[in-house]
């Protein structure tokens, strides 16, 4: 109860995205666990949506909307908002802002302008609103197709023809679209009400973090369960466009992503592996600290007897990049001198024809008879329960919470030592040399052909799993990291007043509410308070101030300890 006493109720703001066109990841889920750890903090989620809007993305299976204090929106993709232009003198300054942030772009010496071009958009998409209109103008086009051809210009990926120029500026548009949602203020739902922005994942939702630090001094903390920038290089790939445009987008991406690793106070990747991309790009490692994505799934019982029949199972999307044709050269290998032996192979078909190019593979290695492309599974789960030996083949691990997932089923792992795989698996799995069938059979049967090794490397990687990837660490680490932020950063550092007699707080509430009036397992009462509350008054603000409560008394501040 010691700690109950002096929590400090931080306003945390959750930047993330939802559904888009390439590179999509899962955001909300995530946050709505962190949510619910931190109970004692308030938590508004800010969700930049596909153009249907959430489509289900903040009201999940795990109902993660009713996590949050408020949920707000704002549609990324398709149909640009209405809105006026701005006007005449105020076009003028949107024109100069937007050179230099397009010039940045495409001129190689002029990258460090790409920050003050988009804080300039910022102030005057938050004056008047007007950035959408401007950007979809004509005026905004012949800005960009003016830079982009003009002497100097990067043009390595080809000269920019009237097409590609009418479709960057569309995509910049909807890109920086952020930058004029009406989340930006100290009144209820603006970010500058905030104690703290915490962006999940970087690109776009790492737009109203800038701003609100930009204008109103919040800071915040970027969270990153695979690198966005990453993605969009390995996304833009097949994006249907001509090159000149993807390198215009991917340049954008990379300076974005560069802007922010600069200006966050802190950066919590979900490995090392990530840590060191980010190191790359310009991240600090001063301000850098690696928090693994907690998973639920620690809590499930392990998988259980093994398969009568010493089976090999195969999980993930069927794609080159995660190599199923390695792992059916090597289980030629494993049947060669274990006829018994069955490979299941559970995922989907991620490129069209690739998993047809599989079963001929297959069939040209006479193991039609032996291999189940036994489709999606019901549950990652069921997949690891019906194998022996579970093996990971990709060309580049990057998810940890997938081989996590395997090591918590209890069941031995065998993985090419590629990405995250030596740092998840450490010394209880096998590693062998990526594109190396012969290693790979090696390794299954040397497995396969030794139950006591199988237990003990299953269990030891079921222990290492779960004390990694865990919630409730994640949930101690944000806990500390808000209030290591907040406590070490000047409260309204842009020096605003209080409205109407308002007293300035650095936090939601003062220290003085949690002695007098705390939260779950506090006297009852004590200050007009009910105990174990959490959230504002409905209607309340967020600048709200609570009602006074009277000076503790030593007897109910010793029972409250």
């Amino acid at each position: 109860m010691i700690r109950s006493a002096l929590e400090v109720f931080v306003r945390v703001a959750l930047l993330t995205e939802g559904a888009r066109p390439y590179a999509q990841r899962g955001g909300p889920g995530w946050s709505a666990r962190l949510a619910e750890g931190l109970r004692e903090h308030e938590f508004e989620l800010y969700l930049l949506a596909g153009p249907a809007g959430r489509g289900g993305a903040a009201d999940g299976p795990d109902g993660v909307q009713g996590r949050f204090d408020a949920v707000h929106e704002l549609p990324m993709w398709g149909v640009r908002p209405a809105g006026r232009g701005p006007a005449a003198l105020r076009r003028r300054q949107y024109l100069r802002a937007y050179e230099q942030l397009v010039r940045a772009l495409v001129m190689p010496r002029e990258r460090g302008s790409f920050g003050p071009g988009l804080y300039r958009l910022a102030e005057l998409a938050r004056a008047d609103g007007a950035l959408p209109a401007f950007l979809a103008s004509g005026q905004a086009q012949r800005v960009l197709e003016r830079a982009w051809r003009s002497p100097g210009a990067d043009t390595a990926a080809g000269q920019p023809m009237v097409r590609d120029v009418l479709v960057a500026a569309d995509l910049l548009e909807q890109c920086l679209r952020p930058l004029s949602a009406p989340w930006y203020g100290t009144g209820p739902g603006g970010l500058g009400a905030a104690d703290v922005c915490h962006v999940i994942g970087t690109g776009p939702a790492a737009l109203p973090a800038l701003a609100a630090k930009q204008l109103h001094g919040v800071p915040f903390v970027v969270t990153e369960h695979g690198l966005h920038l990453r993605e969009q290089y390995a996304g833009y790939r097949e994006a249907p466009y001509r090159w000149p445009v993807r390198a215009l987008l991917l340049t954008f991406f990379r300076l974005l992503t560069e802007e922010t690793y600069r200006q966050a106070a802190l950066l919590t990747p979900g490995s090392a592996h990530d840590q060191q991309w980010q190191r790359r790009v310009g991240a600090d490692p001063a301000r850098t600290r690696v928090v693994h994505e907690g998973t639920p799934a620690v809590a499930r019982p392990a998988a259980g007897p093994e398969p009568t029949a010493p089976t090999v199972v195969w999980a993930g999307p069927l794609e080159p990049g995660r190599d199923p044709a390695l792992m059916l050269h090597a289980f030629a290998r494993i049947h060669a001198e274990l006829p018994a032996a069955r490979l299941l192979v559970h995922g989907e078909e991620a490129v069209p024809g690739y998993l047809a190019h599989c079963e001929a593979l297959a069939g040209r290695l006479g193991l039609t008879g032996a291999v189940e492309f036994a489709g999606r599974p019901a549950s990652a789960a069921e997949a690891w329960r019906s194998g022996t030996v579970v093996v990971f083949t990709a060309l580049v691990q990057r998810a940890p919470l997938l081989l996590a997932d395997a090591m918590l089923s209890g069941r031995a792992v065998v993985s090419t030592d590629t990405g995250v795989a030596r740092e998840v698996v450490g010394p209880t799995g096998l590693l062998v040399p990526p594109r190396d069938p012969q290693a790979l059979a090696g390794a299954c049967l040397a497995l396969l052909g030794d139950e006591e090794r199988r237990a003990r490397l299953g269990l030891a990687g079921r222990l290492r799993a779960q004390e990694r990837f865990a919630v409730e660490p994640v949930v101690t680490a944000f806990r500390d990291i808000y209030l290591e932020l907040v406590s070490n950063w000047p409260a309204y550092p842009d020096g605003r007043s209080g409205t109407s007699g308002q007293r300035l707080r650095p936090f939601a509430r003062p220290a003085e509410y949690w002695m007098a009036a705390g939260p779950a397992g506090a006297p009852a009462g004590v200050g007009g308070a009910v105990a174990g509350e959490r959230r504002t008054s409905a209607g309340a603000g967020a600048d709200a101030e609570p009602e006074a409560a009277p000076e503790a008394k030593p007897e109910a501040l010793a029972e409250v300890v």
